[in-house]
Parts: structure tokens; C-alpha cells; sequence
């Protein structure tokens, strides 16, 4: 059955693979970037799919997020928080972790998440013609994290976007338990190490095989695992 997705950072690496990925399996995909202008690879993808609709979306704009999801009449079926970015693969003294990088990272990995969920909430909730919340299956929220946020498996590179990526994966399981109430149930997932702009060329997995594996993985998405923390092959990781 097809459904609707809207995917944050869609312009490129695992949103635009996720976004095409999506619109090939027949879903309509609601693909979200920040600046349309310069998602040119975006912009081709939905000249060539009647599928995609294309948005501008600012993560970390709150104000104009509520206004773009007012304009939206369609109910979502999953909502994917994967606009991120990453400041650097620097320690403690690393001086491109100053206090404007720092909260870019924050505003952008974790505040946007909690933005994006709020905005959206209504259109993943079911109602009736009264417009009155029903319970039932309702919609999924999928946030894009890293294993580099887990406590477990933590290391000593890039500490600003671990911090920003362990309090993604937080949030994530916070929201599964505020939401569970309203059948919705939301996941945290590990893309893998991709070959993207942020993953670098010498990333072990494609943005092919990672997008397939996320598409997946928010397709098994229930109320019965809900807060779940996996990567994209389905590997359950540790908080």
C-alpha cells in the first residue's frame, strides 16, 4: 500500500537516496531542504517523479516549519528527521568547536528533531470526519542518528556531533514513550558509515544499501517496538 513520507535534508547523500528510493517504490515523498536553490540534484529527482514535492524547509525555523505543515492537507505516515550536519571529527581542543559551530550542530541535530515533530504532529495523528484524534495504527517518526551518539561505543573524535547525536537518540526514545498514548510510534536509526559528503569517500556502506535498509527498517516500525535504537541492516544497538 503506498504511503507518505516526509524527509528532512532530502537535497542530498541518504535523504535524496531515501527520497528516490521511496518514489520508486511508489510512495509519495514529501522531500524537505533548507535551500532549494542549491539542491539541484533534488530539483532533477522531482522533475522526473510526479511523486515528490519538493519544500523548502529551515529545521531549525520553527515559526515558518508550523506554517509550512499548516499549508500541508495530506496525513503523513512517517516523518523522517534526517537533516544533520557535523562540525568537525575534532577533540577538546579542537577550535572549530566554538560556541556558533556548537550550537549549529545542536540546532540542527537535536532542537531540529524536536521542532520537526511538533510542527508535523497533527498530520500523523488519525481523525475522524469530526476531526476528533482517533486511536489506532496512526503515523511513524524516524530519526536519523549515529552508533557515534551511543554511551556504549563512545570515542574521542568529533565529541560536538556525538553529544548532538546521543541526545537525538534520547529524544527519540523520549517521544516513543510521550506518543505511545496516540499509537505513534517513533525509532532511532544508525545509517551506517556512508559514502556521502559527511561520511567521506573511503565510508564502508553505500547511500544505496543504507537508504534500503533505513526504508526498511521504518516499514517494521511498530507500536510493539516502538523506542527502538537499530542500525540500518537491523542490528539492535546499545543506548
Amino acid at each position: 500500500m503506498s504511503k507518505t513520507l516526509l524527509i528532512t535534508g532530502a537535497n542530498r547523500g541518504i535523504g535524496l537516496e531515501m527520497t528516490r528510493q521511496a518514489a520508486m517504490n511508489g510512495d509519495q515523498v514529501i522531500a524537505c531542504a533548507r535551500n532549494v536553490d542549491r539542491a539541484s540534484d533534488l530539483v532533477a529527482l522531482t522533475k522526473d517523479n510526479k511523486g515528490i514535492e519538493l519544500i523548502s524547509l529551515d529545521v531549525t525555523a520553527e515559526n515558518s516549519m508550523k506554517q509550512i505543515a499548516a499549508d500541508i492537507k495530506c496525513k503523513i505516515d512517517v516523518l523522517v528527521c534526517n537533516a544533520g550536519v557535523l562540525n568537525g571529527y575534532g577533540g577538546l581542543e579542537d577550535e572549530t568547536h566554538h560556541s556558533q559551530a556548537i550550537e549549529a550542530v545542536f540546532m540542527t541535530n537535536v532542537a531540529g528533531v524536536f521542532f520537526t515533530a511538533r510542527s508535523f504532529l497533527p498530520h500523523l495523528v488519525k481523525k475522524n470526519s469530526k476531526s476528533e484524534e482517533q486511536f489506532g495504527t496512526c503515523g511513524k517518526i524516524a530519526v536519523i542518528s549515529s552508533i557515534m551518539g551511543s554511551q556504549e561505543r563512545a570515542g574521542s573524535n568529533a565529541l560536538i556531533y556525538r553529544a548532538s547525536k546521543a541526545a537525538a537518540t534520547n529524544l527519540a526514545r523520549s517521544l516513543a514513550i510521550e506518543l505511545a498514548p496516540r499509537s505513534i510510534a517513533v525509532g532511532a536509526y544508525h545509517p551506517g558509515w556512508v559514502r556521502t559528503d559527511m561520511g567521506g569517500p573511503s565510508a564502508d556502506v553505500s547511500p544505496q544499501e543504507s537508504a534500503a535498509g533505513l526504508l526498511t527498517r521504518f516499514d517494521n516500525l511498530n507500536m510493539t517496538n516502538t523506542g527502538i535504537y537499530e542500525s540500518y541492516s537491523g542490528e539492535k544497538l546499545p543506548f
